[in-house]
């Protein structure tokens, strides 16, 4: 009998899928692969883009790693915008999801008003909010004023502005995080919630031992989601602060972007962008090992 890889007809078929693949394997070494091998090899050397690069081997990590400020306050201020921010978005679009998961009249409509305003994000978002966090006449302080509170500067205080970033980044709890969680909460079986009420319990036993076990796979992948996101955020504060008040949002991919393209100092980007990414693999991989360990999967 003939061998299945010497038959002609499998040869064609072999060669018109290397064919249609084609494109996508051309883009990916030329887009992406080589970028990636380039920014390695630009984390080893001197270079500005307008003269060759030089090698320097590990001179840009001892750089960043010893003797840069900038560095560690970029750390600083993405570590505190991540610890505050994932927990309360993650809380927040699963509060949300319990309360449009409700069979009441007119559920689809607030299901959509809730959606709507993730469909507004990037440079218009960041804009919006310059105008809500004014400190003069923005609508946060104009309401807090009603009551008789002084509002605070937001982002022109240095011990305001992290947080005032973390209160735009709960604008779009309602969208995709949302979603994913009310079909996560319609999949569970209604004869667990049965179960307890049978044995007495309320809405509280139901939401600790029913609902947050059966959908702690998809809590673990938003907080892995969510921490990876919040590591990489720019366009608000880029928009927004530039990095002030006194370097006080001068977050990890701001400082990287300002060292690139301000200081055309591609080699130390280069580097900085291989630390972030070293970073975000542990904190992954840290974040796994947990999960292993408080994430119930059905039927394991």
């Amino acid at each position: 009998m003939q061998k299945t890889t010497k038959n002609p007809l499998y040869r064609k078929q072999a060669r018109l899928g290397y064919l249609f693949v084609a494109p996508w394997i051309i883009g990916f070494l030329i887009f992406s692969l080589y970028p990636i091998v380039m920014s390695f090899y630009y984390s080893l050397c001197q270079y500005d883009v307008l003269r060759v690069p030089q090698f320097i081997g590990l001179g840009n990590y001892k750089e960043l790693l010893g003797q840069d400020p900038y560095f560690w306050k970029s750390i600083w201020n993405t570590l505190f915008y991540t610890v505050v921010r994932v927990p309360l978005v993650i809380f927040g679009s699963l509060l949300l999801a319990v309360l449009v998961n409700n069979a009441v009249k007119g559920i689809r409509f607030f299901r959509t008003i809730f959606f709507i305003p993730s469909i507004i994000t990037g440079v218009v978002l960041s804009a919006l909010w310059l105008w809500l966090l004014n400190p003069q006449y923005g609508l946060f302080n104009s309401i807090l004023a009603v009551f008789g509170i002084p509002g605070p500067l937001w982002l022109q205080s240095p011990h305001w502005s992290k947080i005032s970033m973390v209160l735009m980044s709960l604008w779009s709890i309602g969208g995709g995080r949302m979603l994913v969680f009310l079909a996560a909460l319609q999949g569970i079986p209604t004869a667990l919630y049965e179960v307890v009420d049978i044995d007495g319990g309320g809405w509280w036993a139901k939401f600790r031992h029913i609902t947050v076990p059966m959908i702690s796979p998809v809590i673990f992948l938003w907080t892995v989601l969510e921490v990876i996101f919040s590591f990489q955020v720019f366009t608000e504060a880029y928009v927004m602060t530039k990095g002030g008040p006194l370097n006080s949002t001068l977050f990890y991919n701001l400082y990287l972007y300002y060292k690139a393209f301000d200081d055309f100092s591609m080699g130390y980007a280069s580097a900085l962008a291989w630390v972030l990414l070293v970073i975000i693999l542990v904190v992954t991989l840290m974040q796994f090992v947990v999960g292993k360990k408080v994430v119930y999967y059905e039927g394991k």
